[in-house]
This record gives structure tokens, sequence and C-alpha cells, in this order.
């Protein structure tokens, strides 16, 4: 960063797709305290370890003062917008804000978010889709979809006037394009408003789930580059960005729509050293920076992971040895990563075991020799619960017999490693 304080950034909302690979590319950056904050309702980022405070929807009244409330509260500098509709109002109120919001001018956002504008605006420079008039469609099928949607939302294939006009009712603001059966392609880019496009990377979209790319890969595209230059220097992007692209029956390669914020996949590209919403900060903090990537193609698939919410609290972790920290022949790593948060929250750790030969060597072999506070080898066919307080204390152990006379004894829960994900913060 260009000084040595650490800059306060709110995600808004955090509860997107877009706000998780923000949050996934900052949170462990040492020069940035992440915020987060959105409407009160059902999403990921209530479940990570940080505090999500409720602001209002920018199409709810006061939603300008609540949120310039909170920046000033919380000494945020930068907010980044997760959401188109959200990007759109908070460049157009830009001077309400005491934080700056990272994204371009507020004429590039209008462009980008209508796909009518943004086709008129690059039709001289690269090809785009046709666009038709209801009464004068020349061939079918037709592809209609919303003028300010985002990814596939609402978009569908028309195959006669029917279905047109019935598409058309519950999509007022549609509108009417040529139809591309072609390959579908997303191009993440990286502009510097001095310097101009530094990086871009085509990705071929492979499984699409509610107008996301669960599966990706980065592929070559002749001339791509040329196609992303003539972009960002008509549109005057900087910052993260991103277009998509699909060809014609003609095999023309066709603008779909293009976007000035993080993309949920340019995670894709993260992973090869291109750390988007990083670099934008440094591009909106006019530093100097250099872009590297890894060499290769690569590939990525998305899924569900599961977070929880729980009301357990534990001041002491107890933990087997044999088969549960320690099986065939490897280290459990979900249960290490446990460990360790326990170990930045100041619990207290303890191994108990019945292990046959000696424990310390095998740990020190292991380099898990320092991670106890306390190591208990019992040899004798003690009962573990008389080694176990039962203060605000879990035990963790693959032996159904072991947990079950450990819970009886005590009242404390019991785990396996199968459970462990129940207590690991995100």
């Amino acid at each position: 960063m260009s000084d040595s304080s650490s800059k306060n950034v709110l995600i808004f909302p955090a509860g997107t797709e877009i706000g998780r690979e923000i949050w996934s590319s900052l949170r462990w950056c040492k020069d940035v305290t992440l915020f987060l904050a959105g409407a009160n309702y059902d999403n990921h980022a209530q479940f990570y370890d940080y505090e999500y405070a409720y602001l209002p929807m920018v199409e709810q009244e006061g939603w300008i003062a609540e949120l310039s409330d909170f920046i000033k509260s919380n000494k945020i500098d930068f907010i980044y917008p997760a959401h188109d509709d959200v990007l759109l109002a908070l460049v157009e109120n830009r001077k309400e804000f005491s934080a700056a919001v990272i994204a371009p001018s507020v004429e590039t956002c209008r462009i980008t978010r209508s796909k009518r504008s943004t086709y008129l605006a690059l039709a001289d420079l690269i090809s785009v889709p046709n666009v038709y008039s209801e009464s004068k469609i020349p061939s079918w099928p037709v592809f209609v979809k919303p003028d300010r949607g985002q990814g596939a939302q609402g978009a569908v294939r028309v195959d006669n006037y029917q279905d047109l006009e019935h598409v058309l009712r519950i999509t007022p603001d549609a509108i009417i394009c040529e139809y591309l059966p072609g390959d579908e392609f997303t191009v993440d880019c990286f502009s510097d408003r001095k310097r101009g496009l530094l990086f871009s990377q085509a990705r071929q979209r492979g499984r699409i789930r509610s107008g996301i790319a669960m599966s990706s890969s980065t592929v070559s595209i002749k001339n791509i580059q040329a196609i992303a230059e003539c972009i960002g220097n008509r549109l005057r992007l900087y910052g993260a960005w991103f277009f998509q692209m699909k060809y014609s029956a003609d095999g023309v390669l066709t603008l779909l729509e293009v976007a000035p914020r993080v993309a949920g996949t340019m995670s894709l590209n993260r992973v090869r050293g291109v750390n988007f919403p990083l670099l934008s900060l440094y591009e909106s903090l006019n530093q100097h920076f250099d872009i590297s990537t890894h060499s290769g193609e690569v590939s990525v698939s998305r899924g569900l992971s599961n977070r929880y919410k729980y009301d357990l609290e534990y001041n002491n972790i107890y933990v087997d040895f044999d088969d549960t920290l320690y099986l065939r022949g490897m280290v459990c790593l979900p249960l290490i990563t446990l460990l360790y948060q326990c170990r930045n929250e100041g619990k207290r750790i303890y191994l108990i075991t019945r292990h046959r030969g000696d424990i310390h060597h095998l740990l020190l072999q292991l380099r898990l020799n320092v991670i106890f506070d306390e190591i208990i080898h019992l040899t004798n066919g003690e009962r573990k619960s008389d080694f176990i307080s039962a203060d605000k204390s879990i035990f963790i152990d693959d032996s159904f017999s072991e947990r079950k006379e450990v819970a009886s004894a005590l009242g404390i829960p019991t785990f396996d490693n199968s459970m462990i994900e129940l207590l690991l913060k995100e």
C-alpha cells in the first residue's frame, strides 16, 4: 500500500458470489482490514468469522444516510461494490460518501449497466449482436434478455412469436437479440488508468448455475487482447473488469456484455497470480505495480461448502492421536487446521492418547511436538474421562466407545473427524 497504515475496506453487499471472491482475495492481505455489510437475509457472509452489519438495500429509502454513517463510524477507506445495481447506485452517489468507491466513472458504469448502451458504444469497434424489434424478427430462434440483467438471469432462447409475447410480458425491459449458438467465453481484465490494459485472460464457461460459472478453464483465443484493448479504451475502464463473448452462427466472436467489476470466477486467475481486488486497491491509490502470472492452463470446479453457526463455547480441546490426529501414516489436515485455529484463539490444547510406543519421538518426527499444552499418555487402560476437565471442554476421538464414556462421565460435547467441520471457521 502507499503507506504503512491498514486500509479499511467495506464489501457491500458481502453476501453475493462477487462479495465472496473479493473477501477470498483480501482476507489474508496484511494491509487490509475487511468489513462486511448487506441486507438481513440468509447468505454465506453471515457465516464467516467476521461481524456482518445490516444495512438497507439501495432500493430502500434512507440507504445513503445509513451507509454514510457506517462508513464514518468505522473509518472506511474504500467501498467494494459486489452487485451490479449496487455498483451503479454507489458511483451515482459518490459525493455522499467519505470512502472511495472502487469503480470507474459514472458514465462508464451507466453504459455497461445497459446492454443496449454497451452495444451502441462498441458497435463500430467489435462485433455486437443484432438487436431486433418485436415486429421485425428476421429468423428464429432469437435470444431475449433483460437490458439491465446480470449473468444469465432472465435470459431465454425464444423460438416463435407466441413465446416471445409471453417473455416480453414478464420482462418488459428485455432486448431481442440474434441467437448465438457457439461457445461462450469470459475474459478477465485489469486496466490502469494511466498505462491502459495490463492483463487479459479468456476462460471458457462450463457448468452454469443461476448465471454463475461453476466450472471454468483458461483458454487462448486469437486477437482477444486486441478486443479487450478496444473495449477498455472506448469505455475508459480501469481496475478489475470483464467481458463475455460468444461465437455466432457464422463463427464470429460476438460481445454479450461488459461489467466494470470483479467476477466470482476471477478466482481462476487469482490463483495464477492476479489478485484483482488487491490490484484495484493499488490502482486507486495510484501505486505502481506489476502483474506476473503462472504459465500453463488452469481449470476450476466450484461447489458447495458447509459453514456453521453454533452456540458451543469451549476453552479446552482434548484430542486423540491414533486414527484421529494421525491415520494411514498421515496427519489429518482438517484437525490440524482446527488445532491452530484454537491456538490463535488462546484455547488450551491437550493430546490424550493410548499410543503404543514413544509418542514424543513420533510427534517430533511429525513436527507436532510443540503444539500441545500438555500430552497425556495413558498406558494402563485408564479412563480418559479421569484426565479431562469438564469445564468448557470438548473431546475428539475416532472411537465411539471412548466418546460415549467421556460424554457419559463428563457431559461434554464429543466429536469424531467427520464432525469437526462444525468447529472450523472461515
